[in-house]
């Protein structure tokens, strides 16, 4: 089922709880992408099955999951996960919501994160707490610096995200004038960083604003990857949710219809 805006009427005519129990009933699992938060916990609140968050406001943890997929296709050889040095420049605030999730799991995973970022546009307080008493624990690095050289010099992957999007356009030109043409990465910004760094985005881009064309297009960029790995790392958490959850026959009728199969064989034979 694919259900958009305007076609259920969950939170106005119909309250969420009684949505999600339907769809609980005619779904093995329930993917959902909002614009609050709290909407994605209060549906794991009421739901019978897995649930999955497609992006909120907050964060964006599948694409994050596709990006650390993808990472792993491209990291040199020799090099573990917690070797890689990431570093995202642009908006890192919370309505650069990839990079909270980036944040998340770099932390989680023990890698090295570094963001590169005016200081308007850096992580709130108490998320850069909470993502430094993970990194303690997993043996990964934050730093954070306002330097976009000095942020890419050790990357193995650069990481960038659009300036401004739904719910924020009236700020692109406010933004633009903040990170243009600092913060861009572009030919200029790759040649401080290692010849075997990769570009990352998670798309839409807007094309010559945060990622110029030149270094999107160029055979340091990886972002096509990234877009092709995401229906990958989706089929993978479907697998990974509802194969544990399906309904297996008995011992009994496992036997009979592979007898019937046999049957049918040597018939044919």
């Amino acid at each position: 089922l694919f259900l958009k805006p305007g076609q259920i009427h969950s939170g106005t005519r119909e309250a969420l709880g009684d949505t999600i129990g339907v769809l609980s009933r005619m779904c093995d699992v329930i993917m959902a992408r909002t614009d609050e938060h709290q909407t994605i916990l209060d549906i794991a609140s009421y739901v019978t099955v897995p649930v999955i968050n497609a992006m909120t406001v907050y964060n964006h943890p599948t694409q994050v999951l596709c990006d650390v997929f993808t990472m792993t296709e491209h990291m040199q050889k020799g090099k573990k996960i917690e070797d890689l040095t990431v570093a995202f420049i642009g908006d890192a605030s919370v309505k650069g919501l990839v990079n909270t999730s980036l944040l998340h799991i770099t932390s989680k995973l023990g890698m090295n994160y570094v963001i590169g970022a005016p200081k308007v546009y850096h992580p709130e307080d108490e998320e850069i707490k909470l993502a430094e008493s993970r990194f303690e624990e997993s043996g990964g690095t934050l730093r954070i610096t306002e330097d976009v050289e000095d942020a890419v010099k050790d990357a193995d992957f650069i990481y960038t995200d659009v300036w401004w999007y739904h719910g924020y356009d009236d700020e692109k030109e406010e933004r633009s004038a903040i990170l243009m043409p600092t913060y861009q990465v572009n030919a200029k910004l790759m040649s401080q960083a290692p010849s075997h760094c990769k570009v990352m985005h998670c798309l839409p881009a807007n094309r010559d604003y945060e990622l110029t064309s030149e270094v999107m297009d160029s055979e340091q960029s990886i972002v096509l990857d990234q877009a092709e790995n995401r229906l990958h790392t989706e089929k993978g958490l479907l697998v990974w949710f509802v194969y544990p959850r399906l309904k297996r026959p008995s011992e009994e009728l496992a036997k009979f219809h592979a007898g019937r199969i046999q049957s049918f064989l040597d018939a044919r034979l």
